[in-house]
């Protein structure tokens, strides 16, 4: 699948059109006050280009995860068409139903350049079965279908698939960018290509670690996955998260790599702690020397410095997932060294969701990083080279 071959909001005419936009407005909601815009504000680039080309736009997006039995109070949409209504500077209409009544007659009652949203997707259970009923009534409101939700992208649910069988379907900017990106650093990387994983369990990456061995110039493993790796080599790993059924895995990764002329890093020491707790007994050692009774939990100083090396050389950066348990100061040196070595080395730059992303921004880094991508499950499938539902029922060019 060539995903850097799909139509986008700028091959189509939308002028005087219903436009059904797929956004991801799954934001954190508290007693009705919204904690972060941030995915709000992210959308705005797409909302605001229909507007200006004179689309009558109909937003649309899941929020948390309600029962599917009907309306809850609190996973409405309403705080988010409020929030929206501020960002753009203009009236924002709110929906008391998905294609009931109420939407129906707000989208008939559209003008160029109005703006409407209608209730939370997953009021309706069938939303999330991608069921073809549900799919022709989501679509019945609009003439064109615009996807922009890449966080939602891995699933295939109505309103990220279904529709696309009954309406011309592009995708908006957000999604033009995770295309654009990952998908160029995938299929034509500006090189050397170094790609960087972490976070806990080889288990969830093992799909990840053998797309990316058929691509990259360097693979560096760090976080509780690289236990398992050690295990493999047959260094004693103490109490440290450890696969032992992932074992033969590793080894057959590592002989892969090696096949393929890849430079396959791991980390030569590790900070280890007595307890799993942020302010455990720790110490610095070579990682084929962790003693009984210790668990590993960041990489340390020697691995920094060789980690930072590889990274400075590369023409394209692709990191996801943490070194360590970042979150407690104690083990978090690790994360914070990589970052600082992605954030300087001049490479193109992609961030994969999730863990690495907060720690990017919470560090400060984030204006220095290329692409932070959006969507935490849907990056790491995309960067497996598995197909997207959402991307791949948009139109061809």
């Amino acid at each position: 699948m060539n995903v850097l071959n799909k139509k986008t909001i700028e091959d189509i005419d939308v002028s005087g059109k219903r436009v059904l936009v797929r956004c991801d407005f799954n934001v954190p909601i508290k007693n009705g006050v919204i904690a972060s815009d941030k995915r709000i504000v992210a959308s705005l680039p797409t909302i605001e280009y229909l507007i200006k080309k004179g689309a009558k736009v109909i937003l649309c997006s899941h929020l948390g995860r309600p029962s599917g039995t009907g309306y809850e109070a609190e996973f409405s949409l309403a705080p988010v068409a409020v929030r929206l209504a501020e960002l753009l500077g203009k009236e924002v209409k709110m929906a008391k139903d998905i294609t009931g009544e109420s939407a129906k007659s707000l989208a008939d009652g559209l003008k160029d350049g109005d703006v409407m949203v209608i209730e939370n997707v997953r009021f309706n259970k069938k939303e999330t079965k991608n069921d073809p009923e549900f799919s022709k009534e989501l679509a019945s409101l609009a003439e064109i279908y615009v996807d922009d939700a890449f966080g939602s992208a891995h699933r295939a649910h109505c309103s990220t698939a279904g529709v696309a069988d009954y309406l011309p379907a592009v995708c908006g900017y957000l999604i033009q960018k995770e295309i654009t990106f990952m998908g160029g650093a995938l299929e034509n990387p500006k090189r050397p290509l170094v790609a960087i994983l972490g976070g806990a369990k080889v288990s969830d990456k093992i799909g990840v670690i053998n797309n990316l061995l058929e691509k990259v110039d360097t693979l560096i493993i760090g976080g509780g996955m690289a236990y398992t790796f050690f295990a493999a080599k047959g260094y004693s790993v103490g109490n440290s998260l450890c696969e032992t059924d992932k074992i033969p895995l590793a080894v057959e990764m590592m002989e892969k790599a090696k096949n393929k002329g890849v430079n396959f890093l791991l980390p030569i020491d590790n900070k280890i702690g007595k307890e799993y707790a942020p302010d455990t007994q720790a110490m610095t050692i070579n990682s084929d020397e962790i003693p009984d009774g210790w668990m590993g939990l960041d990489i340390g100083p020697k691995t920094q410095e060789i980690f930072a090396n590889a990274i400075k050389g590369s023409g394209t950066v692709i990191w996801n997932g943490p070194m360590g348990v970042s979150e407690w100061d104690n083990f978090a040196a690790g994360t914070i060294a990589v970052a600082t070595a992605v954030a300087d080395s001049g490479a193109i730059s992609i961030i994969g969701g999730g863990d690495s992303a907060a720690a990017v921004e919470k560090l400060g880094f984030a204006d220095k990083m290329t692409h932070i991508s959006t969507g935490g499950g849907a990056s790491l499938e995309f960067l497996e080279g598995i197909e997207l539902p959402g991307i791949t029922v948009l139109n061809e060019k």
